[in-house]
């Protein structure tokens, strides 16, 4: 039994994954690879069941988002002995050395429970997307390390300790998982990696880069146009914040995002009469954008998780 488990969530992106599934065959170090379909409804079981039989496939008949998803394919690797679990996303494609590179940052820094990988954008294959994030409480938000920053082949070779690594590429040792359990899956998607990382920190674990690890990632090939990300993003940073600030960080975080949240009112106000008189397809996008966010700052008020209101999935 292979002590290395490599997850990937599919939703409708067979493509995706099977191109991503292709680069993991020329990974020579030994790992099982589990897929969690998320209810696809474009053949994508019957796809994959064909081209790569070896495969665990794992359908859970509905779209439970990353962090759902995953975390069935964590329970299924954790109930079969699994040691380290690669979170990896479908629209990625692998160096075949990533796993040696994480083994050997595992081994440099016993430390660490979590590590990500360095992340290139793959229509750029020398530009970084992001390693992932410091917290920043004058903003309420992350510095992201490296974000779209040319590789010059020496600024980030070493090994460092952040506050969050991108979820598209997750390798985690199962003792953090054991201590403080899965991902949550009120996130559903977006901040919850995050999350994650900061529950380990607090139990002990730190989260650290693997520049030696690279993968090639096409960035929100999942995401149905931007107003999918943005209900998400707002609703599940406050839900953040408020897993992950004291009552006085709270107080001062409040300053910042309540006028955030007047000029997303302001902004969607002004965008409902431009389109009102004259509708262009930017406009509309960018009204659909303000309400979104306000629909996911009222949802998280609400205290509704889980997947986006129906509008919101439908990308209308």
């Amino acid at each position: 039994m292979n002590s290395i488990f490599i997850i990937i969530i599919n939703w409708n992106g067979k493509e995706d994954t099977i191109n991503c599934l292709r680069s993991l065959e020329k990974i020579k170090d030994p790992f099982e690879t589990i897929v969690i379909d998320n209810g696809s409804i474009d053949n994508s079981t019957e796809t994959l069941r064909l081209l790569f039989p070896n495969i665990t496939l794992i359908e859970t008949g509905k779209n439970l988002g990353f962090a759902g998803g995953n975390n069935v394919g964590i329970q299924y690797a954790l109930d079969q002995g699994g040691k380290a679990i690669f979170l990896l996303n479908n629209d990625t494609i692998v160096d075949p050395d990533i796993l040696n590179a994480f083994q050997l940052a595992v081994h440099n820094h016993p430390e660490a429970a979590i590590f990500g990988a360095k992340n290139y954008l793959f229509d750029s294959p020398l530009q970084l997307d992001h390693f992932g994030g410091m917290w920043n409480k004058k903003k309420a938000n992350f510095d992201l390390i490296g974000h779209r920053l040319m590789d010059d082949g020496h600024s980030w070779e070493e090994e460092m300790e952040i506050d969050y690594v991108c979820g598209c590429s997750f390798f985690i040792k199962r003792e953090v998982i054991d201590a403080i359990g899965l991902l949550d899956p009120r996130f559903f998607l977006i901040w919850e990696e995050s999350d994650f990382c900061f529950r380990a920190k607090k139990a002990g674990f730190l989260t650290m880069t693997c520049p030696k690890a690279k993968i090639w990632h096409k960035v929100s090939a999942s995401f149905i146009g931007k107003p999918h990300s943005t209900y998400f993003w707002w609703r599940n940073r406050l839900l953040w914040i408020e897993r992950h600030s004291s009552l006085l960080e709270k107080g001062k975080i409040l300053l910042i995002i309540l006028p955030e949240i007047f000029n997303l009112l302001k902004l969607n106000i002004l965008k409902s009469l431009q389109n009102f008189f004259h509708p262009t397809d930017r406009r509309l996008l960018r009204q659909r954008c303000y309400r979104a966010a306000l629909w996911g700052i009222k949802d998280y008020i609400l205290r509704r998780f889980g997947n986006g209101p129906d509008w919101i999935i439908r990308g209308k």
